[in-house]
């Protein structure tokens, strides 16, 4: 057999799961002794350009209970022409369509390349995409007027059956009517009042949609369409002017006030239009915000400029007076549109903080976009925001709409949760565990908005009793259903099917211990961490990180009683006490030098990103550049900080060039520009080559940072790399081995040698 890392590969680039154990203890007892939980990491629509989907609907097991697909993994008996399911061992018949099979002429479902397939669901009409922009009025001339050049381009960008909307606010809110020929028509709202979708429906006159229209099976001859959702190729030249039209909000805006905002209101209306007249159909409210809600129901803080928008120190003091209301109403809005299958999209383009805080449930329930800017004119908007339209081969949209996920299991294991862009269906079924982790109690979630990219963490729990061995060379079985609205419109079933071996962990620990995935088993308990974060109080969480780090240290480590020195692990355990190190650090635990806002936009990426940018945000790459050979990457350390180098550092979030103190000074001097200094010349551009090819290809865009030695900027670097000189130890080195940090953390040597007194300890 392959070894562990080629095979964890291969069944990555097949089906986009990432056990943390891939082998798995046999018993509920060994189970929860071995610290890590049994999860996964799933992206439900992992890109595979070599998969074409099947246009057939896959078939079923018959049991009520189970219904699970058709899979490589059963058994099948192709005289008689039946299967067993491998979840429940029920006997079925094929259907009609599969006489004609037989060992050598299988079904493409039955292949065991094909443990993940999609299927084309072929009943019901294609449905339409629906776009609903909500834009903010209250911002300066040029950020609207690069705002409106960005509006128009998606416009361009969608297909011309799309369905476009259009709401804006400032102190009022206007729904705009696009169906009419001649003049523009609004209808204005006040902004201090909430309302009802059905308050809402009577106000704009709409007919509630025919029951058969929510599920997907409207009349054909019926249009999909109202006043206020028009399909691009009818209205292109209407919204276009209307969009030229938008003018900054007239109300003034005496000195040392803010704008009055009606953001809750405006979020409020556009999840009720759409509730009324697309419910249970794909949808995205996409949303512009140049600034806070300052009144009505959402407001995030006052007018008042001299009282400043809530900080982390308010908060912890119990002094952010619209924190709990605002969070409430944004909550409920988003319950709304999750169950509808909406998504909400925040582009929240600021110098200050905007109440993402409040607002990141919606984005967070709905699987939509969080955008965090400074301004709508920066590139990182602009870019941004055009790669939310990029396209696939076939020339679709590479976005999925109103998916569910559902997970089948093994007997001898329950599905005890998931962590990411999701909401619960609340299907209780034999497969639920009663151990909640992050939504539990379902087997089935809603993901209104996928991509992708777009990843779960999925924990399950081994419920097998400790005195039921499972039989020789069993396997413990997972299936993952994902439906979604493809973006053409079709109606599409991705199904991935995958089983594990079981091991008694009494005597072949050592097979589970070589299974084990120090990547993605980071990455899962770093988001079970960040799920704590929500709840609990920060040093809470660490306390709780570095418990169960001892605890796996003490349990397959090798060492003596109480001698730190004999400490040894594995190499598949060897990196990760470095990530917890580098994750105790990271902006998603510490909340210290970030702002609310910026601690939910962190928090939000990492929860939804696959696990390769993850691990990037929790141990940034470092790359140097230098004229001793080809750039290679370094340590994360500041001992790779040297004067004759330049580093780039890639945390996810932003692209870093940074020039050695040396370097600095040449480049100072404009020795670039002379001609007998070309490989100079040649080595300041190479990184900055690389990072465009980052830049280009990441969404969201990074923020791009070139700094030098003593730069302000170059604060980024030296907050990111392990200490291992301060202020503190720096005259025991060597001069020339790097720069010392100015800081009171401890570095990872530190940090280990603690953790490995800690494990070996006898009164642990």
């Amino acid at each position: 057999m392959a070894t562990f890392a080629e095979y964890i590969a291969q069944n990555e680039d097949r089906d986009g799961v990432r056990f943390s154990w891939n082998v798995w203890p046999s018993s509920r007892l060994e189970a929860t002794r071995m610290v890590v939980p049994v999860a996964a990491l799933l992206s439900p629509l992992k890109e595979r350009p070599d998969l074409p989907p099947i246009q057939y609907e896959p078939v079923l097991c018959s049991r009520a209970t189970c219904r699970a697909v058709l899979n490589p993994l059963c058994q099948v008996d192709y005289r008689a022409k039946l299967w067993a399911c491998n979840f429940c061992y029920q006997r079925n018949h094929f259907p009609p369509s599969y006489t004609g099979i037989s060992e050598v002429n299988q079904p493409a479902e039955l292949l065991p390349q094909f443990s993940t397939i999609e299927y084309v669901v072929q009943r019901g009409p294609p449905m339409p995409l629906v776009f609903l922009y909500v834009v903010d009025t209250c911002m300066e001339d040029e950020d609207l007027q690069s705002l409106k050049e960005s509006l128009q381009m998606s416009l361009s960008l969608l297909p011309p059956t799309a369905l476009v909307g259009l709401i804006t606010f400032g102190r009022m809110v206007q729904v705009h009517e696009l169906s009419c020929e001649t003049m523009s028509k609004s209808y204005v709202f006040r902004g201090t009042k909430d309302l009802s979708a059905k308050h809402l429906q009577e106000m704009l006159n709409l007919a509630k949609p025919s029951a058969a229209q929510g599920r997907g099976q409207q009349a054909p001859q019926q249009p999909l369409s109202n006043r206020f959702l028009q399909p691009v190729q009818k209205i292109d030249m209407k919204l276009t002017d209307l969009l030229l039209e938008l003018q900054r909000d007239p109300w003034p805006v005496t000195q040392g006030k803010r704008p009055l905002r009606s953001l809750g209101v405006a979020m409020s209306i556009a999840v009720g239009l759409l509730e009324c007249t697309f419910p249970n159909t794909g949808a995205r409210i996409m949303t512009f915000v140049g600034g806070p809600a300052t009144q009505g129901p959402g407001m995030v803080v006052g007018d008042e400029l001299k009282t400043p928008i809530r900080s982390w120190h308010d908060i912890e003091k119990d002094n952010a007076k619209f924190m709990k209301k605002a969070t409430k109403h944004y909550e409920s809005l988003a319950h709304r549109a999750a169950s509808n299958g909406h998504i909400i999209d925040i582009y929240a383009c600021a110098l200050d903080q905007t109440g993402l805080l409040e607002m990141k449930c919606c984005p967070n329930y709905t699987g939509g976009y969080m955008v965090m800017a400074d301004s709508f004119t920066t590139s990182l908007f602009i870019q941004t925001f055009q790669r939310v339209f990029t396209k696939d081969v076939q020339g679709h949209f590479k976005m999925a709409f109103a998916a569910t996920l559902e997970i089948k299991t093994s007997r001898e294991v329950k599905v005890s949760g998931a962590i990411g862009p999701c909401v619960s269906l609340h299907a209780k079924g034999p497969c639920v565990s009663e151990n909640e982790i992050g939504t539990g109690g379902t087997c089935q979630w809603k993901i209104c908005g996928l991509d992708p990219a777009t990843t779960l963490a999925l924990y399950f729990e081994v419920v097998n009793q400790h005195n039921a061995p499972i039989p020789q060379g069993g396997r413990g079985a997972l299936q993952f259903v994902t439906q979604y609205q493809h973006s053409s419109g079709q109606r599409r079933i991705r199904v991935t099917t995958t089983a594990r071996n079981w091991a008694d962990a009494q005597t072949q620990i050592q097979n589970i211990a070589a299974s084990f995935d120090q990547e993605a088993a980071a990455i899962l308990m770093a988001r079970l961490a960040v799920y704590r974060t929500e709840t609990e109080e920060g040093p809470d969480v660490l306390r709780w990180l570095d418990r169960q780090l001892i605890r796996l240290c003490q349990k397959f480590g090798d060492y003596h009683k109480d001698d730190p020195n004999s400490f040894r692990f594995s190499e598949t355990f060897s990196l990760f006490p470095q990530f917890m190190f580098h994750l105790r650090r990271s902006p998603f635990l510490q909340v210290f030098n970030n702002s609310p806002d910026e601690s939910s936009y962190y928090r939000h990426q990492f929860n939804r990103q696959d696990l390769t940018q993850a691990l990037i945000m929790i141990q940034p790459v470092l790359y140097a550049y230098s004229f001793n050979g080809p750039p290679e990457p370094v340590l994360l350390d500041s001992s790779s900080i040297l004067p004759d180098r330049i580093l780039l550092m890639d945390t996810f979030f932003q692209i870093l060039i940074y020039h050695g103190e040396t370097v600095a000074q040449w480049r100072k001097a404009r020795y670039q520009e002379m001609p007998e200094y070309e490989n100079f010349k040649h080595l300041l551009q190479a990184p900055v080559d690389d990072a465009q090819e980052l830049l280009h290809n990441r969404f969201p865009m990074p923020r791009y940072i070139d700094t030098e030695h003593g730069g302000s900027q170059a604060r980024f670097l030296l907050s990111k790399v392990n200490p291992s000189q301060t202020h503190n130890n720096m005259y025991t080195w060597g001069q020339e081995s790097g720069a010392p940090i100015l800081t009171d953390d401890v570095s990872l040597q530190v940090f280990m040698d603690h953790l490995k007194k800690l494990a070996v300890s006898s009164a642990a």
